[in-house]
């Protein structure tokens, strides 16, 4: 049976095969979530990431955890919000499938993400966890091996945006 939850924790330091980074095109430590990440998981992962980048917008990589107790981080590009007319909505939920599809082909069952853009990027909370739930739910409709997603909120009021979306908290 497919789950999918919402709790208020700190992404890094969750057990599960992937935690999801929200990242910049360029893959370099930044900060919120990105820059916290990297601090976890240690200098291996930045070096890990100029790999494997660029990454654009919509789109997600895939590295080694490192330091961190989740084995892998999916590195996830979100819109900067410009006002919702740029293809933002689009572009985000092209992230989370990325991110997804990225989990799928390592087999991996648990997965974690926090709330991609809605940082710095200012994509709207409560729009951005609209696209984030259906995009998950669509995706977890579909066969394969992941079972398990959690969203990693950063405050009471994400919990609550993820609530109003019906997701379990």
């Amino acid at each position: 049976m497919k789950q999918i939850e919402a709790r208020v924790v700190d992404i890094t330091t969750l057990a599960v095969d992937a935690i999801v980074n929200a990242a910049n095109t360029d893959l370099t430590p930044g900060g919120g979530v990105c820059g916290a990440i990297h601090r976890a998981a240690g200098p291996e992962l930045a070096l890990a990431c100029a790999r494997v980048r660029p990454c654009p917008t919509g789109q997600a990589r895939l590295t080694p955890g490192f330091r961190l107790p989740a084995r892998f981080v999916i590195h996830a590009v979100g819109p900067v919000w410009r006002g919702g007319t740029a293809g933002e909505p689009e572009l985000l939920a092209s992230a989370y499938r990325a991110s997804l599809a990225l989990a799928r082909t390592q087999a991996l069952e648990t997965v974690a993400f926090p709330a991609i853009s809605t940082g710095i990027y200012g994509y709207p909370l409560g729009a951005a966890t609209a696209v984030a739930v259906a995009a998950v739910r669509a995706e977890l409709a579909t066969a394969g091996p992941v079972a398990h997603v959690i969203f990693a909120c950063f405050s009471q009021d994400a919990l609550e945006a993820y609530a109003a979306e019906g997701v379990v908290v």
